[in-house]
């Protein structure tokens, strides 16, 4: 398949393709469409940055413009559940942009934002809806959306899902669909659970995958520079002189270290902003406003938040401090050469981070090559060849035992980012108003407070 006429959709998709510069499908859009244009369920493995969401999209575009399907109140012919806000956003403004020259009503509807104009969109009718888990499932308890005549069913993002604790609500979405159907499932990586869910919800699926679970974008340039952790913030300073870093994604493990760490680049005179869970909707919108425009030159982002960051043009992605899941690297430096573009990454690592380091070069396959030429290098955690340890930290207020990796299923952004008995950092990167549940990283055991009776209904429903 060379380009887009040749796989026969709808010609007003083939306009809206033509007219924003695409000719050619990516690799997962050309072995994904004729399939699915078939009615064909999908397994789809794909980095980000491959074109996945044009490879769900179009097709399903196509399906509802040729069969002239009416808008229906609260009865929607097309479901695509999404992890995080940002992305269910980003798959909305997609949809309306492919299908622009097509008439089709659109939803987005998620935790954090008022429920009312939702409400009304789903009462007025619509052909599509994107949600996250914890609002659609609001909205179906309180029969505001029925889910009895969708056709077309997209899970996106499946492993992200996985981490955040919604595999449960999932299954509950999914029993409430209709047997007849067609499904699509997309994830970056296909852990057991995973492939468990697949299971129960495709039937005789496609299963593409157009690059190994867990590798790297190809294009991506990676480094890891060794650093002391009370000098990287110089060090950052030091990086931050180079003008080739003319867009940069910036990652924090927690919430407060994205806040500590943009106010820092302020401080040497870089236009920068943070973005995560404790941020409003339309802070976090403003922040990417200007991050894609070029009003920031750095954009600091934790974990969840950067899931629904879909910016071309970012030259560099820098991890400020590692991640404690190897499988959130891959994503983190998928950020940067996306579209054919090539991208560098760039790691701080402080002794502490030396088990996370290794962890990643596992999951990579490949060891990440070493820059030793800054003023900043420490060559004693260069040269630790001792056993990986766990990062240990000091207990400080909202890091108590037993809350995780901050995947708070209540109200607010988890408790810790570390390992099950105080090692996290400040309050962890939850989900958005109860679009989460605690997950534990194995170290120790999970406990899950309990809102008083009082409060508790009110708090499920933040989602």
């Amino acid at each position: 398949m060379t380009d887009f006429a040749g796989l026969e959709l709808a010609k007003p998709l083939l306009r809206a393709i033509t007219d924003d510069g695409y000719s050619t499908p990516t690799p997962i859009q050309a072995k994904a469409i004729p399939p699915l244009l078939d009615g064909r369920d999908l397994l789809g493995v794909a980095q980000t940055g491959t074109g996945k969401t044009a490879a769900f999209a179009l097709p399903l575009l196509h399906r509802l413009s040729v069969n002239h399907a009416k808008a229906r109140s609260r009865k929607p012919r097309a479901l695509i559940v999404a992890p995080t806000r940002e992305l269910a956003g980003q798959i909305g403004d997609s949809l309306r942009s492919y299908g622009r020259h097509v008439p089709l009503r659109i939803a987005v509807v998620f935790g954090g934002a008022s429920i009312r104009p939702q409400i009304t969109a789903l009462l007025r009718g619509v052909h599509v809806v994107v949600a996250t888990p914890g609002r659609l499932l609001d909205l179906m308890s309180q029969g505001h959306l029925r889910l009895d005549e969708v056709e077309t069913f997209i899970l996106d993002e499946a492993d992200r899902m996985l981490d955040m604790g919604f595999i449960p609500d999932v299954k509950r979405i999914a029993a409430a669909l209709p047997d007849r159907r067609q499904t699509m499932l997309f994830s970056a990586t296909m852990p057991k659970t995973i492939q468990g869910l697949a299971a129960s919800l495709l039937n005789d699926p496609v299963h593409i995958e157009v690059a190994p679970a867990a590798t790297t974008v190809e294009k991506v340039t990676q480094r890891v520079l060794f650093v002391e952790k009370a000098k990287k913030r110089d060090l950052l300073g030091e990086l931050m002189n180079d003008k080739d870093i003319s867009r940069v994604l910036i990652f924090t493990r927690t919430k407060h270290g994205a806040d500590r760490v943009a106010r820092q680049l302020h401080q040497i005179g870089v236009n920068s902003d943070a973005i995560h869970g404790n941020k409003s909707q339309n802070a976090r919108q403003r922040a990417l406003k200007s991050f894609r425009s070029g009003r920031i030159r750095a954009l600091v982002a934790t974990d969840i938040a950067a899931r629904g960051i879909d910016v071309d043009g970012v030259t560099h992605v820098i991890n400020f401090e590692l991640p404690n899941e190897p499988e959130s690297y891959v994503h983190r430096i998928g950020r940067t050469a996306r579209a054919g573009a090539s991208g560098i990454a760039i790691s701080f690592c402080d002794r502490e981070e030396r088990a996370y380091l290794r962890d990643i070069e596992k999951i990579i396959r490949q060891s990440v090559p070493v820059i030793t030429d800054h003023p900043f290098h420490a060559a004693e955690i260069a040269n630790d060849t001792g056993p990986a340890q766990k990062p240990q930290r000091n207990k400080r207020f909202g890091q108590g035992k037993g809350h995780g990796n901050g995947q708070a299923r209540r109200n607010g952004q988890g408790r810790g980012n570390g390992q099950g008995h105080g090692n996290g950092q400040g309050h962890g990167e939850g989900r958005d108003h109860g679009e989460g549940r605690v997950q534990n990283d194995g170290n120790a055991p999970t406990q899950r407070r309990r809102a008083p009776k009082r409060h508790r209904r009110m708090e499920n429903r933040a989602a």
